[in-house]
């Protein structure tokens, strides 16, 4: 899938089906100084199968943007078998190619993930790490389910306190360990 860049808000993905590949993503983003603010995308009515990611929010630590991602919401989403169904990762760092020294800057708030269902192919289905200079601010998380070899997946949570409601798997502290 080719990736390509948005200077607009107000975004509606709708009624996507993919897979393999990798997911959906916003990002990465914080890179150069120069990018513009995100804000407004509806990811929804979408199918993932076998895809490395579902829906991610990606930011580069130790970078000079500074911007804002607002207004997102990921919902009625099925996932198949997806390595992370739903992730925010404000230490992305492909290949080593950045350190992760200082925090990223981008600031992520108003977030809703609704309605999420299907399998992960990993024990966590639900990766919030957000940065630790700029915790993500308005997360809403309502009715995700997704299951791993048959039983619930976990939700991991760094740096952000989300709103919680209906079904949805408690969030953890990330494990301490490096991958």
């Amino acid at each position: 899938m080719k990736s390509f860049s948005l200077e607009c808000g107000n975004v509606l993905v709708q009624n996507v089906k993919c897979g393999p590949g990798h997911g959906i993503a916003i990002g990465s983003l914080g890179k150069y100084k120069e990018e513009e603010p995100v804000d407004g995308i509806t990811i929804k009515g979408c199918t993932l199968k076998g895809t490395d990611n579902g829906v991610r929010i990606k930011t580069w630590p130790s970078t000079p943007g500074t911007i804002t991602v607002t207004n997102m919401r990921f919902e009625d989403i099925t996932m198949d078998n997806v390595k992370n169904p739903i992730i925010i990762d404000q230490e992305y760092c492909p290949w080593n190619q950045c350190t992760k020294k200082y925090p990223s800057k981008i600031r992520i708030s108003k977030v809703i993930i609704k309605n999420i269902k299907g399998t992960s192919a990993t024990k966590e289905g639900l990766i919030l790490a957000c940065s630790s200079g700029v915790p993500c601010q308005g997360v809403e998380i309502s009715n995700v389910d997704l299951k791993f070899n048959g039983a619930p997946a976990i939700a991991v949570c760094s740096n952000v306190k989300p709103k919680i409601s209906g079904k949805v798997p408690p969030c953890t502290a990330p494990s301490n360990k490096k991958q």
